[in-house]
């Protein structure tokens, strides 16, 4: 049996065993938290190169440091600090301009499409593929995301952008508190593709989910000029037919005779339950090494590929397009 006294030293070394298990859990879940936190480093291919200011890599390195100068102090109230903002409603990329919500459209059971009011016929003026930065506030603090806006560059009156909500996204808990009437910070533009008309034979679109947002402009641009006679083929992936988005646009726009519309369903088992429409253009599965390399193959001419989703479907796309020969130079990720 064991001493009074070995018993109290073995309960002592328990308890401090637990409260030091307990410290490291709460640790862990605090940095967790600051790593939710930290600004997100932008992609080489979302720097537009002519010479931006800020660009969107200055903006990142400010933020970055406020994050770090936050964590160091472990004062998540530094995040707040208060940054320029504008009301007359110019998109600026300096400053954050209030827009009103004019409309909102749930499209599926977690995207919906917003619809922002410009005063009288001005226009965003966007280039082609270009981003704008969204400012949100969640339990008082500040996060920012970047979004593709699915209106033409061009489109007098207001602007719409495409936003996926997801259930644990701090900047989803914001946007979800969105109605009509409601006034949003925006900045920007920044980023953007490059594109002139006729200057790829085709272009080969590669969008998964809400990636196909910079694609719509880009296509919108080629069907709108009647001298622009590039092919298009786009590859749209989702889930299932019911969570494609914008299904009448994308209808429209493939009865150019420059269009192709192709989709690939990683959920779907069959196409016997799909309307008759979709079922010829239609893949079951995901789109992998083998797909990529048909689809590339069915290219009427050499193609351009734009690329747009996640981190994980863009260095799978990268990947397959690399090993059927299309080198670098020769495909663009958003």
């Amino acid at each position: 049996m064991p001493q009074a006294g070995s018993l109290l030293s073995y309960m002592s070394v328990f308890k401090a065993r637990l409260k030091s298990a307990h410290n490291q859990r709460t640790m862990s879940g605090n940095e967790h938290d600051w790593l939710a936190l930290k600004p997100q480093e932008p992609s080489p291919s979302q720097c537009c190169g002519g010479g931006c200011k800020p660009c969107i890599y200055d903006v990142y390195e400010k933020e970055l440091a406020q994050w770090e100068r936050a964590k160091a102090k472990q004062d998540k109230s530094l995040l707040m600090e208060k940054k320029e903002q504008s009301n007359n409603s110019e998109l600026n990329p300096d400053t954050f301009t209030a827009f009103s919500i004019s409309s909102v459209e749930q499209l599926t059971e977690d995207t919906y499409q917003y619809r922002f009011e410009l005063p009288g016929n001005s226009s965003l003026c966007l280039s082609l593929g270009q981003h704008i930065v969204l400012r949100g506030a969640v339990n008082g603090l500040e996060v920012q995301r970047a979004y593709t806006p699915i209106s033409p560059g061009n489109a007098e009156g207001y602007f719409e952008v495409l936003i996926k909500c997801y259930e644990a996204g701090l900047m989803s808990q914001y946007i979800k508190t969105w109605k009509k009437g409601d006034m949003v910070f925006w900045r920007g533009p920044f980023g953007g593709f490059p594109y002139r008309p006729n200057k790829h034979g085709e272009l080969l679109m590669l969008a998964s989910g809400t990636g196909l947002a910079p694609m719509l402009p880009i296509l919108q641009s080629i069907t709108d000029d009647e001298e622009d006679e590039t092919f298009v083929t786009l590859v749209c992936c989702f889930p299932t037919f019911d969570k494609i988005y914008l299904k009448p646009l994308l209808q429209d726009l493939a009865r150019y005779w420059n269009i192709r519309i192709f989709y690939v369903l990683s959920q779907e088992t069959s196409l016997e339950k799909l309307p008759w429409s979709y079922q010829e253009n239609t893949y079951t599965g995901r789109l992998n090494e083998g797909l990529t390399k048909t689809i590339l193959n069915s290219c009427r001419r050499r193609p351009f590929v734009l690329i747009c989703g996640s981190p994980v479907f863009n260095e799978d796309m990268s990947r397959y397009l690399k090993a059927a020969g299309i080198e670098e130079d020769s495909r663009f990720v958003f």
